[in-house]
Formats: structure tokens, C-alpha cells, sequence
């Protein structure tokens, strides 16, 4: 790939997760509306489809001011670090035959690197608003990606074992003939799970619980600082969409369409089943999310790693 095409198509890449970011806004907000028999949106542009320029508006000339005894030059750069780490994590992501940024031969392990650090904007901005809600927010936060990280891999493994590589472009090739979610249900699952954690989306968006901690570690964000958190979250959704597809749905294979086409229908369709978790189901107790973790998920992937590598083992020696 010559040095033209990656940065044209890490421009294009770039303006794309951004406006899709923020259509996605607009999606979730209808999607709720009809699943919750309400309205949503309906006054800014057709459908309301307007309404998240009007938000991006509003944000950026909101007062975004830092707390009285808060740690100003952290507190400007935790919500940079929320967002920035998932646009580089789309760098590896393999959206067709040659159509990606940085064709890495650990690109599983670079995204799972790039979600693990939008842990450290959460705990930071946390610290620098010297707030007790935010505070705990910022607590939950870390004690959950030690929860859920140490399965998040695992879960991923058996693919990897399956296709013999962690390069997301020969993954999707290694599934010509059978998506790998029917060889790795169970890993499926439990990578689902640890997704929607990573994305720090509901049902496991505790760390931002409102019912008890009023924003958690957003509690003293505004403005630009409180956009650029969300942009993170919902960009966190795509990249978790996209490497769940990646691994187990085929990638950009199918008929008739287009690659590009196909990729992007399947991460749609993934990041609208966010949306309906999140309308249908309710938080945990954080000893409960804690305690999953630990107690089931992990010893399941560990299980499920086991048996695919005696597979993987007895297959080869057949």
C-alpha cells in the first residue's frame, strides 16, 4: 500500500467514524424511543435526524470549567484519551481485501490494547475532579477492566488457535468455508460479554450509574470534555462491532455486495443489538458484575481454550 492511499484512507477513515459517531447518536436515541414506546427525536431536521449537529453545537460552545480544587491539565486530557486510543485501534481493522491502515500481524492484540486504555481517562479524569462521586465512578471503572479484561482475551483465543494467526485480515480468509461463531459459540458469548463492558455500555456501564452516582466519573464533565467521553464510548462500540464481526461473523465475505458493503451491514447490525441490550436490560449490583467475572466467565474461557486447543491438537496429529 503506498504511502498516499494510507493517509487519504486515514483521512477518510477518520471523518467517517466521526459523523458515524455521532449518526449513531441519533440511532440509539430512536431505536430507545421505539423499543420504550416514546418518541425520541422528532423536532431538529426529519425524524430528528438532525439533532445530534444540533448536540455537536451545543457542545462545543458549552462552559467546560474545571472543578475549584480539581487538577486542571489532567482534567483537560483525560476525555482526549478516552476517544483517541479507539480511533487508533481502527488503524488495524481490515474493512476489505487490503482496506486497512496497518495490516499488523498482532492486530487482535493491538485493539485489545487500545479498549484497555480508555480505562486509564475514566480513572484520571476521576482523580483530577477531586469529586467523591466521581471518584468512586473512576474505582469501578479500573476494578472492572481487571474483571473483565482477563477474560476478554481469552475468550478470542480459540479463534486465533483456529486460524493460526492474530492478523485480522487472515482470520476473515480462514473463515471462507464457516464463520468461526458456529466453531466458537461459547466463545462467541462470552466475548459479547466482555465487549459490552470494554464499551462501558449498559448493562456494565456502572462506573457512570446515575442512579447512584449522579454521572460517576463524568460527574464534573461539561461541554466539550463531557463530548469527547461519549465519543469515545460510542466509537468503542463500532471497534468492539468490527472485531466481533472480524473474528466470528466473516468479516467483509458474502455474496453479491461488495466487500466494504458487507462489513459495514454486519457492524451495523451488531451496533444496533447495543442499543436494544441496552433497552431491555437492567443494571446489576456491582458485586454481582464483579463476582460473574471472576466466578463464570473466566473459568468458562479458560475451559473453552482448553478444549479448542485439544481440537486444534488432535486435528493436526489426525
Amino acid at each position: 500500500m503506498s504511502a498516499a492511499f494510507t493517509l487519504i484512507l486515514s483521512v477518510w477513515l477518520i471523518a467517517a467514524l466521526l459523523v458515524a459517531a455521532g449518526v449513531f447518536t441519533w440511532v440509539e436515541r430512536r431505536g430507545l424511543g421505539f423499543l420504550q414506546e416514546r418518541l425520541g427525536p422528532n423536532r431538529v431536521g426529519p425524524f430528528g435526524f438532525f439533532q445530534w449537529i444540533a448536540d455537536t453545537v451545543k457542545l462545543l460552545f458549552k462552559a467546560d470549567e474545571v472543578p475549584p480544587d480539581g487538577d486542571a491539565l489532567t482534567f483537560r486530557l483525560a476525555p482526549a484519551l478516552a476517544a483517541t486510543p479507539v480511533l487508533v485501534g481502527f488503524a488495524v481493522v481490515a474493512f476489505a481485501p487490503g482496506w486497512a491502515i496497518s495490516a499488523l500481524d498482532i492486530g487482535v492484540i493491538f485493539i485489545l490494547a487500545m479498549l484497555a486504555l480508555t480505562v486509564y481517562a475514566m480513572v484520571l479524569g476521576a482523580w483530577a475532579s477531586r469529586n467523591r462521586y466521581a471518584m468512586l465512578g473512576g474505582l469501578r471503572a479500573a476494578a472492572q477492566m481487571l474483571s473483565y479484561e482477563a477474560f476478554f482475551g481469552l475468550s478470542l483465543m480459540g479463534v486465533v488457535m483456529l486460524a493460526g494467526s492474530m492478523s485480522l485480515g487472515q482470520i476473515v480468509a480462514a473463515q471462507e468455508g464457516l464463520w468461526f461463531v458456529v466453531q466458537q459459540p461459547l466463545g462467541a458469548a462470552l466475548f459479547t460479554i466482555a465487549g459490552i463492558a470494554a464499551a462501558h455500555r449498559l448493562p456494565f456501564d456502572l462506573q457512570e450509574s446515575e442512579q447512584d452516582l449522579v454521572a460517576g466519573f463524568m460527574t464534573e464533565y461539561s461541554g466539550m470534555g463531557f463530548a469527547l467521553f461519549f465519543l469515545g464510548e460510542y466509537l468503542a462500540i463500532l471497534l468492539v462491532s468490527a472485531l466481533a464481526v472480524t473474528l466470528f461473523f466473516g468479516g467483509w465475505l458474502g455474496p453479491w455486495l461488495p466487500a466494504p458493503v458487507w462489513f459495514g451491514l454486519k457492524v451495523g447490525a451488531l451496533a444496533l443489538a447495543f442499543v436494544w441490550i441496552r433497552a431491555i436490560l437492567p443494571r446489576p449490583r456491582y458485586d454481582q458484575l464483579v463476582a460473574f467475572a471472576w466466578k463464570w466467565a473466566l473459568p468458562l474461557a479458560l475451559a473453552n481454550l482448553l478444549v479448542t486447543g485439544a481440537v486444534v491438537v488432535l486435528g493436526g496429529s489426525a
